[in-house]
């Protein structure tokens, strides 16, 4: 025998690594293929005494399933994507957060795609995750292209978070943000202000509309005329807000109370403020709206509407699991409330 010839004979009895079968699991066991196929997806009848044996061999040989292969038998990749508009916001990042615990328990991998607010960046993520064949999506959607997004929820399903597409049949799990926007306007009303000026992103999604007809109303509500050169428009930058509210001032246009429908623009108009020597809240007063960290650690503290982010994940990761599994699903549109938070701007 050659050389060659024995080392080829020797290198076939190298087991090699992770490529244990399920039918050396079962004859390690003395139990079928069928009943080790049953233990490992947990589906199915065996004895708890079976299950123990099994696991434990599982666990001494290092046996792995092979994803790929059980994907083409199963139609399914026990994955998820989540297509998020910025996964530095501090919002989004929470409810990121939750809803991958909540699907890690559940033995699915997440894969977060983050746009950047750039439509032509949201279609590719759309493709790539269809392409990858996740079982469901969790959507922060800023599309205008609902064609897009109804012909994405025909292949998988989708729950769609923090802004409505406006679709008859979308499941959707966002904050109460009418009413967020008519309770932040309300407090600054009531601790004096009368020209509140409200600072918004300039795309128009459902829930900067909320917002804006909720400040809209509580100044209908306690008689205020709404004036439109306090309407400003912006893309969400602390920055962007700054700079608003500077120019505004060095207009010369008054105003005494400011509702930011972000806590980053709510930041950026206090930076502001403080250049020019505006003193809050004696002078102008402040509210924003998410409470994430820069609204309790800035100097003042900021008023906020709290948005319960571990909550929006909760149920948008529930949601998706159980569409994912076939369960019917009673209430597609849920809306969860809203509070004022309280600190020193007001």
């Amino acid at each position: 025998m050659t050389k060659a010839i024995s080392e080829k004979k020797e290198s076939s009895k190298i087991k090699r690594p992770n490529r244990v079968l399920i039918k050396e699991i079962a004859e390690v066991c003395g139990v079928s293929t069928a009943t080790v196929s049953r233990v490992i997806n947990n589906n199915g009848r065996f004895s708890d005494e079976t299950r123990k044996k099994v696991l434990e061999a599982v666990e001494r040989l290092g046996y792995k399933t092979n994803i790929v292969a059980k994907s083409l038998r199963t139609k399914k990749t026990k994955s998820i994507g989540i297509v998020v508009p910025d996964i530095t916001n501090e919002f989004f990042a929470k409810i990121i957060l939750t809803i991958q615990d909540f699907f890690f328990t559940k033995g699915y991998s997440v894969l977060v795609c983050n746009t950047n607010e750039d439509p032509g960046k949201e279609e590719l993520h759309l493709k790539d995750l269809e392409a990858k064949w996740v079982d469901g999506l969790i959507y922060f959607f800023c599309m205008e292209d609902k064609g897009q997004i109804d012909a994405v929820r025909k292949k998988i399903p989708v729950v769609f978070v923090d802004r409505n597409p406006n679709r008859k049949v979308a499941v959707v799990v966002e904050s109460d943000n009418y009413t967020g926007g008519f309770i932040a306007t309300e407090e600054l009303i009531k601790a004096g202000s009368r020209r509140i000026v409200i600072l918004k992103h300039v795309l128009t999604n459902s829930t900067i509309v909320g917002r804006y007809n909720g400040y809209r109303d509580a100044l209908k509500k306690y008689g205020i005329e709404f004036d439109p050169q306090l309407a400003l428009d912006m893309y969400i930058t602390p920055d962007a807000a700054k700079n608003a509210i500077s120019n505004l001032i060095e207009k010369g246009v008054s105003f005494d109370g400011i509702f930011a429908c972000t806590d980053g623009l709510a930041a950026g108009a206090l930076l502001a403020l403080k250049k020019y020597n505006i003193k809050v809240p004696e002078e102008v007063k402040l509210v924003g709206f998410d409470n994430v960290s820069i609204s309790e650690y800035n100097s003042p503290s900021i008023t906020t509407i709290n948005q319960d982010k571990k909550q929006l994940g909760k149920i948008a990761a529930q949601l998706l699991f159980d569409m994912i599994n076939g369960s019917p699903i009673q209430e597609k549109d849920i809306i969860v409330p809203v509070e004022l938070v309280r600190r020193e701007t007001t």
